[in-house]
């Protein structure tokens, strides 16, 4: 493992070069004086914060030319310092709403405008005033934010359906989530971790409603304040909130050939208390066929071939909850308390039928395989927070604690019949074996932010933050050969009793600063200690070990004018593996591919760098990045042939020419070359339109597997939707990709586009949704390739995503939202895909 930091102080570097670069483009400084004025800018629909506006300070008009701005903080907060005193006038403006100007007088001292209260961009006719919603996607200095409540085609979906839409994200058709091409990336619900995601995200996305789903943040450099985990990235999923006063509530019934869900909510606050509920269940359903085809070079003669071709069958049922209560006992003063419950269980069926020829004809072999394979998770947590403000504008200190229980479940059975191309009755079954295995999973965060500003452009934030992590896997195998026996037999070499503990004490600090109007920068570190420490309880083995982490970053933002900007960032992260990744229990619910984890990983450690462009023209918005991630020691999932002398076989696994062993290590050092270009804009007062490609160049270099891959690959998604009169709104959605570069090969392409009707029902207190999705073809194939010196392999995956869904959704109450309440952030641990423990 190599921990050199060399790469980050050339990333910081670069960064002071080019703040000192911009430096003669900032000479201009606001008027002296010594008036301040604060405030906070809103939206006026939801009073949540308009993070990142622009605030500028003008002469009385028809002078429009500014004299100072300021751009708020993520809290929609605003100080303009050195102020001369005297009459002038406020505006507050953002993409995505109609700018807001109020008459200002500046005294001598402190004073406080208030909240500026911003609509969405709105048309006037007559003397009517139709108000508009938010764009689709928003196009932020430091993130993406694709706003899914605006997106008709999510009404009765789930929180895959929502990221599968989002900007530079895309999911495969097992719910495999990749951002940027890449699967290691974390994912927040509201600015916290959700351990159920860390363990099994492509299952736990189908347990969040997509009607619960506000927005989706994608941040691709996240600053120091962040836990240092994610290579490509952050996605924060943010759930709607509450009530401003009153009380409000929804209720909805969705259902499709894919599946079905109900949802609800019940939100109400008076005074100083407020409370928040969720409830939700549902169910889905999804057919594929996986075929293979592989090659092995065994020996001189012929090679040897296997080909396998199974029918699966995926059922399964989730229920989510939550529940919040805000208590704000004076103006400075508030205190939160969160708890949720995320299940969900189901099992996949599939019939293999294995075919072996090899060039010794007494070798050769025929089977079926009957197997069912089950999981389930659990996670159940409770958050507190205690968050003070002062009178002083930004400053802010914040106290944060989390348990969070989550145990997960999985098994399988199966039953084989040698020589037979069709399964047969079980009674017939020559082998059978099962397998059962529990993942326990315990966590408890303690977080504390301090936030200090020091006039209206400078900012030092400052945090310590514990996580405490005791996981593990308990299974077992039993096996029975009908012919021999008459009941199970456990198989002792084949149980796995492992038990985990992580531990991650981090303190971090950022410094954000203005050098005049127009240039603002940051600069940051977080320092994370690792303790590890593994207990093998079945071979009496073990080991301890721990390790400190540099992890620095900063960015510089030049404002050419509002609706221009210019953005230089750089981070370096740390991917800390988690139990899929180290799970020894090795799998043989396929035979001929047998996978296990290995608990011996390191840590990856991984330098990003970004330049991005954003601008605004009338309603078009554009934002343009090139960047450059490398990774040195990164973990790959890896196959390797059971002959191949070098591979790590587990004990029990003796070297056979039709097995393959698939496991995870640092083997690779991976460079990726992306250039984004996103998008959106209204070609007319009714119609929507965003969209853009992704293209990247990638290089991977293994000297351990002896191989170098390098090649393009290339995405595209696009969004639309028209609003008709009365309520009618339609739209269409379209993602691709080509295939991708992978270590030991190519990875699949794919293609998924859907269309969404909604009608207004009820004064628009109900909606009416129909969604289809691949209408014109069946299903997709995931095509993909693994080459090694000792075979080649072919994969496909015929995903059937033709479905759709017929959603209803009743609303009663106020709608207006409420604040933000700060949250714990554990995304520090590399999650595994969509397959359950082994």
């Amino acid at each position: 493992m190599r921990l050199s930091t060399r790469c980050a102080t050339g990333g910081l570097l670069s960064l002071l070069v080019a703040v000192a670069t911009a430096l003669p483009a900032a000479a201009q400084g606001p008027v002296a004086g010594t008036g301040v004025l604060t405030g906070t800018v809103l939206d006026s629909a939801s009073r949540q914060p308009v993070a990142y506006a622009t605030v500028v300070l003008l002469p009385p008009a028809p002078n429009d030319r500014p004299i100072t701005g300021v751009a708020a903080d993520d809290q929609g907060k605003f100080s303009l310092t050195r102020l001369a005193a005297g009459a002038f006038r406020l505006r507050a403006s953002y993409v995505g709403y109609g700018p807001r100007t109020r008459a200002v007088v500046v005294g001598a001292g402190p004073t406080d405008v208030g909240p500026l209260r911003l609509r969405a961009a709105a048309q006037a006719l007559g003397e009517a005033v139709i108000i508009g919603s938010k764009p689709v996607v928003e196009v932020r200095p430091d993130r993406l934010v694709y706003n899914a409540d605006q997106d008709v085609s999510n009404a009765g979906g789930t929180a895959a359906d929502v990221l599968r839409k989002a900007p530079l994200l895309a999911v495969d058709g097992e719910g495999n989530v990749k951002m940027r091409g890449s699967g290691n990336f974390k994912v927040l619900v509201n600015n916290k971790p959700s351990p159920t995601l860390a363990r099994n995200l492509a299952e736990a996305l189908k347990s969040i409603p997509a009607d619960q789903i506000k927005s989706v943040e994608i941040i691709t450099t996240p600053p120091a304040k962040y836990d240092g985990e994610g290579t490509a990235g952050t996605i924060n999923i943010v759930l709607k909130k509450g009530v401003e006063q009153g009380l409000n509530g929804r209720v909805g019934l969705s259902s499709g050939n894919r599946n079905t869900n109900f949802n609800s909510a019940l939100n109400f606050k008076k005074g100083k208390i407020g409370f928040s509920s969720t409830a939700n269940l549902g169910a889905w359903y999804s057919p594929g066929q996986l075929s293979t085809e592989r090659l092995g070079y065994a020996g001189a003669g012929a090679p040897d071939t296997l080909r396998q071709s199974s029918a699966n069958r995926n059922r399964g049922g989730w229920v989510y909850g939550t529940v919040g209560l805000d208590y704000d006992p004076a103006e400075h003063h508030s205190f939160s308390l969160a708890g949720s419950v995320n299940g969900y269980a189901g099992y996949t069926t599939h019939d293999l039928v294995n075919r072996y020829t090899a060039p010794d004809a007494g070798q050769n072999q025929l089977f079926t395989r009957a197997t069912k394979n089950v999981f389930s998770g659990l996670n159940v947590e409770g958050t507190g927070t205690y968050t003070r403000t002062f009178a002083q504008a930004r400053k802010e200190w914040s106290v944060l604690a989390q348990y969070a229980y989550n145990p997960g479940t999985f098994g399988y059975d199966f039953d084989q019949f040698t020589n037979s191309d069709v399964v047969l009755d079980g009674s017939r079954a020559d082998y059978r074996e099962r397998n059962r295995g529990r993942t326990p999973g315990h966590e408890f965060t303690a977080q504390t932010d301090f936030t200090q500003p020091f006039g209206d452009k400078k900012t030092l934030e400052v945090g310590l933050k514990a996580i405490f992590r005791r996981t593990g896997s308990v299974a077992t195998v039993d096996t029975l050969f009908p012919a021999r026996a008459t009941d199970f037999f456990q198989s002792p070499r084949r149980a796995t009793d492992f038990s985990y503990a992580q531990n991650v004490q981090s303190a971090y600090g950022i410094y954000s600063f203005g050098l005049g109007p127009k240039l603002t920068a940051s600069l940051g570190s977080r320092v994370e200690r690792t303790a590890l420490a593994a207990d093998f309880r079945t071979s009496s083995s073990g080991f301890e070990r721990s390790y400190n982490t540099l992890l620095p970053n900063g960015n510089a933002r030049y404002a050419f004018s509002e609706a221009n900007s210019l953005r230089l960032a750089y981070s370096r992260r740390i991917t800390r593996p988690f139990i899929d990744y180290l799970n020894p229990f090795v799998d043989r619910s396929d035979a001929k591919n047998i996978s296990y984890g290995n608990p011996a990983l390191d840590p990856e450690l991984t330098d990003s760098y970004e330049l991005s462009y954003n601008t605004t023209v009338k309603t078009v918005t554009l934002n343009a990045s090139a960047s450059v991630r490398h990774t040195g020691n990164a973990i790959e999932s890896v196959r390797f042939s059971t002959l191949n002398p070098t591979a790590p076989l587990p004990a029990g696994v003796a070297p056979d020419a039709s097995v393959t062993v698939q496991t995870f290590a640092n083997v690779a050092a991976n460079t990726f070359y992306q250039f984004n270009l996103y998008g959106s804009a209204k070609p007319l007062p009714k119609w929507e339109l965003s969209g853009g490609p992704d293209v990247q160049y990638t290089v991977r270099r293994s000297p351990a597997l002896n191989t170098e891959r390098r090649g393009f690959t290339a995405g595209f998604n696009m969004n639309t939707a028209y609003k008709f009169d009365k309520g009618l709104t339609v739209q269409s959605f379209v993602n691709g990709s080509l295939a991708t570069v992978e270590i030991q090969g190519r990875g699949p392409a794919s293609l998924y586009y859907s269309f969404g009707v909604k009608k207004d029902l009820f004064e628009k207190k109900a909606d009416l949704t129909l969604n289809v999705a691949n209408p014109f073809n069946d299903y997709w194939a995931y095509r993909s390739t693994t080459t090694t010196a000792f075979f080649t392999e072919r994969n496909e995956y015929r995903a059937y995503q033709r479905s759709f869904r017929l959603s209803f959704s009743y609303r009663f109450g106020q709608a207006q939202q409420g604040r933000q309440r700060k949250s714990i952030n554990n995304d520090d641990t590399k999650s595994g895909g969509s397959k359950q423990g082994g």
